[in-house]
This record gives structure tokens, sequence and C-alpha cells, in this order.
């Protein structure tokens, strides 16, 4: 069996289709139709279906995903034996969360640059939950987010450290008369929040709702600094982990607003599948996103 083609068929999962793989890995899309059709015949099974317009797993095909995972990292481990690992190569794939990409990676990310400079480094900024789903099936190698209590089997987290959360508006907001820790109440402003799945908005949602509190409706957005911007011109208020407000806080752009959620708290942490090789420039840079939250 060629490792390539076993290499080809996890670049079609990752990517969604035959055309896009063919345009990450820089084959013709014929040649990966080859090579897929070579893994169906040695394999003695079907990997993909036609349903309509679209190629899917098959349930087999399915089932060779974590196969495939597992050979591939073993190769990796292979092509490691006799390399100098001072020096890490190769591809490190990380998710990150937005806010800890925004203002708490950009040291981790300079340094990793400068001791190695070989690594093919790719970054995601997405959601928490998102990234858990994406260590799980194999598609990063780490996950820099925040513990939102769904823990996997198999994914290995190291907790960095605590961030506490602030309920914030803007200073011409008459937040003397808004009180957030009376229950049972009408409050005549908007949240301006991150997507659903963000931590902070559930932490500050199920405050609201075991409060039987209601704010007048929500204003999603995905940008942090969108967020603050509206908030500071008066749009609503915002429940954001106080590291990204803090400048604002200082400069008097944004103004606390004190209630029972105030102690809340969320936990910065990094993963990775139990069953990865924890390469050298894997190693490196877990290292340094430690060195860095210690030295906070």
């Amino acid at each position: 069996m060629d490792i390539r083609h076993f290499k080809t068929f996890k670049c079609i999962v990752e990517e969604g289709s035959f055309s896009n793989a063919a345009l990450k890995i820089g084959y013709t899309q014929s040649t990966v139709t080859s090579q897929i059709q070579q893994l169906e015949q040695e394999l003695s099974i079907k990997l993909f279906e036609k349903i309509g317009r679209n190629m899917v797993l098959t349930p087999l095909g399915k089932e060779l995903i974590t196969h495939t995972d597992e050979l591939l990292e073993t190769v990796k481990k292979i092509e490691s034996i006799g390399k100098n690992d001072d020096m890490p190569k190769g591809e490190l794939k990380i998710a990150i969360a937005d806010s800890l990409m925004s203002y708490k990676l950009q040291n981790v990310l300079s340094l990793f640059r400068q001791k190695a400079p070989d690594v093919s480094l790719s970054i995601v900024s997405l959601n928490c939950y998102v990234i858990n789903d994406m260590l799980v099936k194999g598609e990063v190698d780490i996950g820099l987010l925040y513990d939102v209590g769904t823990h996997k089997e198999s994914l290995t987290s190291v907790q960095l450290t605590e961030f506490p959360v602030v309920l914030v508006c803007s200073p011409l907001f008459e937040h003397e008369k808004a009180d957030f820790s009376t229950p049972d109440q009408v409050i005549n402003t908007s949240l301006v929040i991150n997507e659903p799945n963000c931590i902070y908005r559930r932490i500050f949602e199920n405050y609201l709702r075991s409060n039987n509190i209601t704010l007048n409706n929500t204003i999603e957005l995905w940008s942090i600094e969108a967020i603050k911007n509206c908030v500071s011109s008066n749009l609503g208020i915002s429940f954001l982990p106080r590291f990204v407000v803090e400048d604002e806080l200082k400069k008097n752009k944004l103004k606390e607003i004190h209630a029972n959620c105030s102690d809340s708290k969320i936990t910065a942490i990094y993963s990775y599948h139990k069953n990865k090789w924890i390469s050298p420039a894997m190693s490196l840079f877990m290292q340094l996103v430690r060195e860095n939250f210690e030295s906070k």
C-alpha cells in the first residue's frame, strides 16, 4: 500500500471534496480519484459513494479515518528517527479561541517563529466547541481554548490559568439606574456579544435566565473589537474577559457594571489528542505556551 494514498484520503475528509483536496495537495483531480480507486481495490472496500452531486463517506470509509490517523502518526514518528530534534521541522496545525488569539498569543507565536523557522505553522481561530471536535477528529494538533465542560476521553487537556469575566457598558450608559442583580425584571438595553457557543456568553445568559432578567435584544457579532466599539458607542452592554477590556476601562472608554455574576471566571487550557505523537514542534509550542501563561 502507498502511504500517499492514505494522505490523500485524509485530505479529502478534511477538505470536504475531491476537488478541494486536489487543490490543497497540488494534484490533478484525476490523480486524486485514481489514488482513492487504488486504495479501495487494495482494501477491497468502497470508501466513498455518490449521493446526488456529492461524494460522501461510506460506513467503512468513516471507520478508516481513525486507522488512517493512527497510521500517519506512526509514519511521522518513523520519519523523525535520526533527525535533529534541536531544530523542529514539519507542519503544526493549531486552533485557538478568538480572544486568546487576539490578546494572549502574539508573544508565543513570535518566539515559536524564532525557535522553529522550518516549521509550517497553520492557525485557525474558532469557538471552543468546534476546536474540541477538530481535536477529536485529528484535524488539528493542538487546541488553545477555554474549558467548556465537555471533557472528551480521547483528549489530554492541561489547565493554564483562570481569567475573570466582566460586565461592561459605555460611560454614557446610566448604569447606576440599571440593576443587574435584582431578579424578575426587564432591563432596557441590548446584549452585544459573540456567537451562541461563546463560553462567556453562555455564562451570562445562564445568569440572566436563572434570575429571570430580560434584556431588549441581542446584537450578535463575531469580532471582539466590533463588540467593544458598539458598547462604547452605547448600543448595549457586554460580558467579556477582563483582559480584552482592560485598556478601555483604564482610558474610561468603558465602565464596569457590578452584578452577582461579577465573580465569574473562565479557564484557559490547551488540549491535544491522546493518540497524537508529540512531535518536537508540538513539544516546543506547548512549552512556550506554558511559560507565557506562567509568567503572567
